[in-house]
């Protein structure tokens, strides 16, 4: 019985805390599902995020204030739309939260993560009509239910978790990335921010999609550490503290250049290691772009045309790819148990998003399970 009421976590200001208030459950549109949320992933760095979108971002908007924040929500179906097919009462899901308009040009092209109105549900816009999107889908995965598109959700394996499920976001979000950039085996991939948040997922995924050899690169060296002992004859780590990337994947590769690198590093790393590792690639690589660095970015055009190299942006993932990692998960090509997981009832979600900056590097796993 779903009850006519929910509690939801809510922000009535930029940057204030959130109150736990009791709202009117949503309700189900004809293709869409009701979702009883079991665990939210918490973004390492949503707080900041939060509190400073609005300076950093002013472009990309935040929805409407009051708002119920949470990008990463897993769960079960409660309840299914008239005209759901595929997906069933009880079914164990992951949302996708990339919301598209359904009608625009990209759209109707089938390329909806290129929709002029795409919102992440919970979380933020990218183009000035993104209210129009968040309005049909108002409510993030910090409450007790939500509604989606039922061609959102991916279902999930019995051998994974809501809180392990609640990390498909980032996952994702690298094999978005990875297939862009033609990750496999014998391809050479470069995995720029390995230990992060992002990066460890996409070492995963990498990992699990055959590439026989990763190189990582990040600061802190106990944490590469940890990640080289993944698959310590796939993956070979290095510091930038211990000096340039370049040489040392040309090290690794006599002389030739990685195929692809995947970069990872956040808003807050500078410019000048994304263009290091640009440097690390071999005639015809291809960088793809995940991380979101926020500088200027001073690229040698002319050098990349003639060595017929490639710079790729690219944003979230699809239902589509996130059934594919569903199905890794099954078959167990893809490891989840490398995370720790730190879960919080919804009450201490202002606790938790104010000490959340004090994690082991990508393999803390923080949710909130309302």
């Amino acid at each position: 019985m779903v009850p006519e009421t929910m509690r939801a976590a809510r922000m009535y200001d930029v940057g204030a805390p959130m109150v736990i208030e009791d709202v009117p459950t949503p309700q189900p549109g004809p293709l869409d599902v009701l979702v009883r949320v079991r665990a939210c992933g918490i973004v390492p760095n949503l707080g900041n995020v939060l509190k400073n979108w609005t300076t950093w971002f002013p472009q990309n908007p935040l929805p409407k204030l009051p708002a119920t924040f949470g990008l990463d929500p897993a769960g079960e179906v409660a309840a299914v739309g008239s005209g759901v097919k595929g997906v069933k009462v009880g079914d164990r899901v992951y949302v996708n939260p990339g919301r598209s308009c359904g009608s625009c040009r990209a759209c109707r092209q089938g390329d909806r993560i290129a929709c002029t109105s795409i919102v992440l549900q919970g979380y933020f816009g990218v183009t000035p009509t993104a209210q129009d999107t968040f309005d049909r889908y108002p409510f993030g995965g910090l409450c007790e239910y939500m509604t989606a598109p039922a061609d959102a959700v991916v279902i999930l394996p019995d051998n994974i978790s809501f809180e392990e499920a609640a990390r498909f976001g980032y996952l994702g979000t690298g094999y978005s990335a990875l297939r862009k950039g033609r990750a496999g085996p014998n391809v050479v991939t470069l995995v720029n921010g390995a230990s992060g948040t992002l990066g460890l997922g996409t070492v995963l995924i990498a990992l699990a999609m055959g590439v026989t050899k990763i190189l990582g690169t990040a600061r802190n060296r106990e944490l590469l550490e940890e990640v080289r002992k993944l698959a310590p004859r796939r993956i070979f780590v290095h510091s930038v503290d211990d000096g340039p990337i370049e040489p040392w994947a040309l090290a690794q590769t006599a002389g030739e250049g990685v195929d692809l690198v995947v970069d990872c590093l956040g808003p807050g790393s500078p410019g000048s290691t994304m263009t290091d590792a640009l440097r690390s690639l071999r005639r015809g690589g291809r960088l793809v772009n995940v991380g979101a660095v926020a500088e200027m970015l001073p690229m040698d055009v002319h050098t990349m045309m003639d060595r017929g190299q490639s710079y790729i942006g690219s944003f979230w993932f699809t239902a589509g790819e996130g059934a594919d990692m569903a199905e890794m998960v099954r078959a167990g090509t893809l490891d989840m148990s490398v995370f720790r997981q730190q879960s919080y009832p919804l009450d201490r979600i202002n606790e938790v998003l104010a000490g959340i900056e004090h994690r082991h590097g990508g393999f803390s796993n923080f949710t909130v399970t309302p």
